[in-house]
């Protein structure tokens, strides 16, 4: 579904990625983990087209896409949630689920809000709300729901359960768990390294821009090792948010 090849992006002479290469095959979830500065977004803002490699390949489908514009990446089948929402503020819940849905017809975009709404009862609640009034718990869904309006081929998450209390942390991993039982291909970038090995089928670690370790998720989640030396946390500290939002 994709393949990335021998990626490097820069910041000016600043090089946060260097020659990485990972693939994610279709009806897969693809784990993405590293200590924090490792290149993780950055990753998933050049395959999306938000930020210009200046080497290596991305292909997707077996098509190469590098350096695509984001709004040609949406419309070949590729979705991002990008960290902390990025959700459009002043617009209500149904707007910016629209605005997911921009390269469908108006039946599908119909047919697809009522599949989202099933999978997020509390955004029907909110539906005539601005995303600027609704709680962090609330405004990922709405994010996660946004990207799943476009019916893409891939997923991209960046930071799911970022700044949330454990008991919406445990709703995003089961939501990650039915999307993948629904047969949905995803990439994640998640700090939480145990529970994104626990539903991930493989995962990759990132470290100071590079692909330090991969391997099945099952295999990775039991060295130890992995977390003192390559993650740079304790396999409990992985994400503890401060001011977590219990809502």
């Amino acid at each position: 579904m994709l393949e990335i090849s021998g990626l490097t992006t820069r910041y000016g002479a600043i090089s946060a990625l260097r020659r990485v290469s990972l693939t994610v095959g279709a009806n897969e979830v693809v784990g993405l983990i590293g200590p924090n500065g490792a290149g993780k977004t950055t990753l998933l803002n050049t395959v999306a087209g938000l930020l210009r490699p200046a080497e290596g390949e991305v292909r997707l489908e077996e098509r190469a896409v590098t350096g695509d514009s984001p709004d040609r990446m949406l419309r070949a089948g590729l979705a991002l949630v990008p960290e902390r929402r990025r959700l459009f503020a002043q617009m209500t819940v149904v707007e910016n689920l629209r605005i997911g849905g921009v390269t469908a017809s108006a039946e599908e975009r119909s047919e697809r809000l009522d599949e989202v709404v099933e999978l997020f009862p509390v955004l029907k609640e909110k539906w005539g709300t601005a995303a600027g009034y609704l709680s962090g718990g609330e405004a990922q869904q709405l994010a996660i729901a946004r990207a799943l309006m476009s019916s893409p081929r891939i997923v991209l998450m960046d930071e799911p359960s970022l700044g949330l209390a454990p008991v919406l942390v445990d709703f995003v991993f089961d939501l990650i768990g039915r999307l993948r039982a629904e047969g949905r291909t995803m990439l994640i970038v998640e700090q939480n390294a145990t529970r994104l090995l626990e539903v991930a089928d493989r995962a990759y670690v990132l470290r100071t821009g590079e692909i330090a370790v991969d391997g099945m998720a099952s295999d990775l989640l039991q060295r130890e090792d992995l977390f003192d030396t390559f993650v740079g946390s304790a396999r409990d500290e992985d994400s503890k948010p401060s001011e977590p939002d219990t809502r």
